[in-house]
């Protein structure tokens, strides 16, 4: 009895092998779109937006994941000779690591978002939302950059021919931080102080400081320097470390109010009793005041004129600019209409004039 030959034909052996990574790449991108799908009805509806923002981050990473792991069981159908079964090993091995590393930026990433919707810093008291998006921008940078750097040498220990570099990176990285941190010291100081400053807090996004006589808002901390956004629209870039090393001033440090001063120089005759109610009319009348706290007092006498300052507080630093601004104009408008006498004025005694 004549055995019937079921192998199929060599002609047509490169179809069967298109048909089974075609088959392959089907069933994975099926099973990933039905993976994201539960993932994304399950739980609980308060998280949903959550659960969005983490799947929009991952659904492209996480999808070319798993058709590379599709493709790696079609492999053991595919009629593949040694060598050409040696190639995809090794092209494989080289994409695997790739991969994990690109799906565990997309989730750091996911993660930074989610920090970044719960975080809001448009409300007044924004102290803990401000905190909470520092720490996770710092962090978030620094385990991109460890991700980044341990994916690189996954993939060299991959391949055969440069394993010994990837080995020769991982095991000696700590001498090789110190070859570069001997010719790159001050790289290497900020992104340490980048560190410290992500639990040790001296600032944080939106903060308001005054770094070297700039007045401005904290609006990017990178690894090793921060960006200052300066009332006139500038960008002031500062060091990370000269954050921990140099005295600066910080506005909204514990909380976003603040006490503003506001200074005038007056005739030493001036009555105070009526310049103070003016002040406390003008600072009552402005819808920038917080209703906190506000007085007027003379604070020095000099030779031709007394310096008279008020206080007022603000929710903020920019409130309390502009109400600094209005109460000044406000006040010496008063006097000019009311209190022309209150204008300083040089005295002078002329010899024999008392005579």
């Amino acid at each position: 009895m004549k055995v019937r030959d079921w192998r199929v034909p060599t002609e047509w052996v490169w179809v069967q092998d298109i048909a089974i990574v075609a088959v392959a790449v089907l069933v994975a991108v099926l099973a990933h779109a039905l993976a994201m799908r539960i993932l994304l009805r399950t739980g609980r509806r308060r998280t949903r937006d959550a659960r969005e923002t983490v799947l929009a981050e991952i659904r492209t990473p996480s999808r070319w994941f798993v058709i590379s792991i599709g493709l790696s069981f079609a492999t053991k159908f595919l009629s593949m000779d040694r060598e050409m079964r040696e190639l995809w090993q090794q092209i494989q091995g080289f994409a695997v690591p790739a991969l994990m590393g690109w799906l565990a930026v997309a989730m750091l990433h996911a993660l930074q978002r989610i920090v970044e919707l719960r975080a809001d810093i448009t409300v007044a008291d924004n102290l803990a939302a401000r905190r909470q998006r520092t720490r996770a921008t710092i962090l978030g940078r620094i385990g991109t950059f460890f991700i980044v750097f341990l994916t690189i040498c996954l993939m060299l220990l991959s391949v055969p021919g440069i394993r010994t570099i990837g080995v020769t990176l991982m095991a000696s990285a700590g001498l090789a931080g110190l070859v570069v941190g001997a010719a790159a010291q001050p790289a290497l100081k900020n992104v340490i102080a980048g560190i410290q400053m992500a639990f040790t807090e001296p600032i944080r996004l939106d903060d308001v400081v005054i770094m070297d006589g700039e007045w401005g808002r904290v609006e990017e901390i990178r690894l090793t320097f921060v960006v200052i956004r300066i009332w006139d629209e500038r960008r002031l870039v500062v060091p990370v470390s000269k954050f921990l090393e140099a005295s600066f001033q910080n506005w909204t440090r514990e909380t976003s109010q603040l006490l503003g001063s506001v200074f005038w120089y007056l005739d030493p005759a001036t009555d105070i009793a009526r310049l103070r109610e003016a002040v406390g009319r003008a600072v009552q009348a402005s819808a920038l005041w917080d209703g906190r706290f506000w007085n007027c007092q003379v604070t020095d006498v000099k030779t031709d004129a007394i310096e008279v300052r008020g206080l007022m507080t603000a929710k903020d630093a920019s409130t309390a600019f502009d109400l600094r601004c209005e109460v000044r104009e406000a006040v010496l408008a008063f006097v000019r209409a009311e209190m022309p006498e209150a204008m300083p004025r040089r005295r002078v005694e002329m010899p024999g004039a008392a005579e």
